[in-house]
Formats: structure tokens, sequence, C-alpha cells
């Protein structure tokens, strides 16, 4: 059996620039006992993660195909070039590419994974395009629950195929961490992440604590560090106005962000939209930090009752939440260590699971 992975030609399948759905494939490539049978197609980079596995694709501006489309139609010269029968084609967050890819080669059952929510994703938004894509791909695998209801919505048949596969992260850490007074928030410098909730709050608490400092790790777009979008860079200098206490990395690579998290006491998720997942929270658990996140979308679903969950966050209840947490030294270790202790996301988990289903695929449709 050979699997092919089709990535968003927007993800850098990088070392150094990798994001979410990146970091997601490879973390289940690690663990797959489908290693040597797996492709996968994506952006050309420089530093590619898992190199024996990748085929990087250049876009060419003589195509008159978006850069998704072109990338689908060059992974399909790929497979159809091939005598292999046994395939399969696992497209990830891009739903109107099943439609496409079906009408090119109908042989091969295909697998569509959803990292946000359907409902406002092209080629997916409608019950019809729902019920058209479930027709036509042997599994939908959703990063929550959240986002399997999202999907089957209005949806009454082939709701089997549709499956929950929650992002799984890697634990580095055999022993629970030494901390430091350090607050973090890790994520896009966007309105719908609420860092600059974040930033008024951390403002505050930062007069009443000199001790304590605070971080931001991210940028407006994910892989570089160009924040030239008036909300990030007023953001940043809004932040970097509060003096030494405040530290602002930018954007960093993975094995940054994991030394960070280890080390830091605290992590804010102010999400002010439907989290589909947030993988920002598994890996903030994988390393025992307590943890402060608005109850939204898929969130919950991973902190459980392992961290404070605000319903309709705001600059008040988080200011209130955090300087609590900051005086309160018993119940900030006690939630670190219910993060570290309770932490159940392990990619190896996901992998497995995975497998199984791409086992169950190949006896069902090859």
């Amino acid at each position: 059996m050979k699997i092919n992975i089709l990535l968003p030609f927007k993800e850098k399948f990088d070392r150094d620039k990798a994001s979410s759905v990146s970091i997601t494939v490879k973390n289940n490539l690690t663990h797959s006992q489908y290693l040597n049978n797996i492709e996968i197609f994506g952006q050309q980079t420089d530093k590619p993660l898992f190199e024996q596995n990748f085929r990087g694709i250049k876009y060419s501006f003589f195509s008159f195909k978006s850069k998704n489309y072109y990338l689908a139609d060059q992974m399909l010269k790929v497979i159809l070039k091939s005598n292999n029968k046994n395939q399969i084609i696992e497209i990830h967050n891009r739903p109107y590419l099943s439609d496409f890819i079906y009408k090119k080669t109908n042989k091969f059952p295909i697998s569509l994974f959803f990292h946000n929510d359907p409902k406002n994703m092209k080629g997916s938004k409608s019950v019809l395009e729902r019920e058209k894509i479930l027709e036509r791909c042997a599994a939908i695998f959703c990063v929550s629950k959240y986002i399997r209801n999202q999907f089957l919505d209005g949806i009454k048949a082939n709701q089997e195929k549709v499956y929950v596969l929650y992002n799984g992260v890697d634990r580095k850490l055999k022993i629970f961490p030494s901390k430091k007074k350090e607050i973090l928030f890790v994520g896009r410098l966007v309105p719908e992440k609420g860092v600059h909730l974040y930033v008024d709050v951390a403002k505050l608490v930062a007069k009443q604590f000199p001790d304590w400092n605070f971080g931001i790790i991210g940028s407006f777009r994910l892989g570089d560090n160009k924040n030239t979008n008036s909300f990030a860079y007023k953001v940043i200098k809004k932040f970097q106005n509060i003096g030494n206490q405040a530290k602002f990395y930018g954007f960093k690579d993975y094995n940054f962000v994991q030394e960070k998290m280890k080390s830091a006491s605290i992590i804010v998720i102010p999400s002010l939209w439907e989290e589909p997942f947030g993988l920002v929270a598994a890996e903030a658990m994988s390393n025992g930090i307590a943890i402060i996140a608005s109850k939204v979308g898929g969130i919950p679903e991973i902190i459980k009752n392992n961290g404070i969950l605000i319903e309709n966050l705001d600059c008040k209840k988080l200011e209130k939440t955090l300087v609590g947490l900051i005086n309160d030294k018993k119940e900030r270790n006690y939630l670190q260590q219910e993060a570290w202790n309770n932490f159940k996301l392990t990619s190896l988990t996901t992998s497995k699971k995975l497998d199984k289903f791409r086992s169950l695929i190949f006896q069902n449709y090859c």
C-alpha cells in the first residue's frame, strides 16, 4: 500500500518554518508503521522534514491553475504514472480538492482531514457540498468533536465515515521540569487569537508583579517574522512598551517553542474564535504548564479539568484569573501537575489510531 499525503500549498513542511498542519503530519509520520510507503506532496522548501518522504513542488507561473490545484495536479501525475494499484490519497484542509481529485481518478480511496471549521471552508460550506464529500471520500477525519459536529450539521447519511482524530504531540521530557516566573502567549498575531487581550492584561499585571516576565512567541504570518500587518505591528509595539518584563520572541521553530514551554509557569490561550483544536494547549499540557484558556471550540476537549477555562473571555476576567494564579502558588503548582499527569494526546497514540483507519480503508477499497 502507498499513502499519498497532499498538504495545502501555503504549508511549509520545513524544519524551521513548519506550522500546525505540517507539525501534525510530521508527528504522525514519526510513529507510523507505513513510514516507508508514505509520500508527502507540498510546496518546495529548503529543509524539508522527513526528506526521504517529501516531494517538493515548485509552482509554475505559466500554469493557469491556482497553487493548490496545481499541487494536486502534480501529485496526480506521479500517482497515475505508477503501476501500484493499492494507493490511498489523504487531503489536508482543502475540501474542494476532493472533488477535483475524484474526477481525475476515482480508483483510489480518498481521505479528507479537517483542521478547521468545514462550514467556513471552500468546498464544504453547504450541507450539499458536505454530502457530496461523504459520497466520494472513504473517510473524513476531524481534529475535534466540535469540528465533527460542524461537519455533520444537517447531515443524516454516512455519519459513520466521519471520525475524530485528535492531533498528537511528542512529549520530549522524561521528568517534570523546573519552572520560572514567566507567562507565555504562543500563536499568530491576529485578532481572533486574542493576543491584544493578553497584551492589555500583561501591561496591567506587570506593574503588580515586577519579578514576573511575559513572553510572546509568534508572528502575523506563520513561517516568517514580517509583521507588516497594522494589527500585529501595534500589538508588538504596545507589548514592548511594557519594558524589560516583556519578551517578544517572534516566530520561532518547534524546538525553541518547546524550550520556552518547558520553563514557563503559565500559558494564556485567549482565543476569541471557535478554535478547532488548539495544538498549543496540547503542547502546553505535555510540558506541565498551568493553562488559562477561552472555553471555545475544541479547546475544552483537550484541557478538560486540567486548566482554567473562561467563558466569554474579556480583559477583566483574564486579569482577575491571571492575578489569582500568580498569587496562589499552590493552585499554580496543582494545575501544572494536573496538565502533566493527564496529558494523553501523544503522537504515538494518534499515529497508531490513524494507521488502523488506513488499514481498514485499504481492506475495504483496495
